[in-house]
């Protein structure tokens, strides 16, 4: 009889364990589809165009896939930049050879290190500051003003589930260690 008892409750554990395996497998495929639906998200949105640094190719500036999204090198020295090219009736923006730092009437933005580090990137955050981020135009939902050329405005027009994407994809990409610098006044 007690051995009965043992092959019931051996089977019953299988069958749990095999279950609770099963809805996994079906919880990493729903993860994988958000995964994708993010990639798919950021790479329509051009986010690498400002949030990853470049390397010179024959036909101008491309991304460095081994810096994916990691926001301007903490390494760079801003150029000099000229005085007076900045105006109503001038320049609007320039910007670096990554494409990573902007000066305009608003002062020097510098794309944010979107991969998943805990200390330089996005690893801390929840989806909720995510979205609240791309909602509000704020730093982490409630801080300072994200700056141009951001385009958080358009952002926030994507729904809950493809911010969710988004961030579920920035958490999927390499961590990298790079501190961005924060964005400086105007000085013109």
């Amino acid at each position: 009889m007690r051995i009965r008892v043992l092959k019931v409750v051996f089977a019953a554990v299988l069958g749990v364990s095999q279950f609770q395996g099963a809805s996994a497998l079906a919880g990493d495929a729903g993860d994988q589809a958000l995964v994708k639906r993010g990639e798919y998200l950021v790479g329509f949105g051009g986010c690498s165009d400002c949030h990853t640094p470049k390397i010179m190719g024959a036909n101008g500036p491309k991304p460095d896939a081994s810096k994916l999204l990691s926001g301007y090198p903490s390494s760079s020295k801003l150029p000099e930049f000229p005085t007076g090219i900045i105006g109503p009736d001038k320049w609007g923006a320039v910007t670096d050879n990554d494409l990573a730092a902007w000066v305009g009437p608003w002062g020097v933005s510098f794309a944010a290190n979107l991969t998943p580090d805990m200390e330089t990137g996005l690893g801390a955050w929840t989806a909720d500051m995510f979205i609240k981020t791309m909602r509000t135009g704020k730093h982490m939902g409630a801080g300072r003003e994200i700056l141009p050329p951001m385009p958080w405005y358009d952002l926030a027009l994507l729904t809950d589930d493809d911010l969710k994407a988004v961030f579920a994809y920035l958490h999927s990409v390499k961590p990298i260690k790079n501190t961005v610098p924060q964005p400086m006044p105007p000085s013109m």
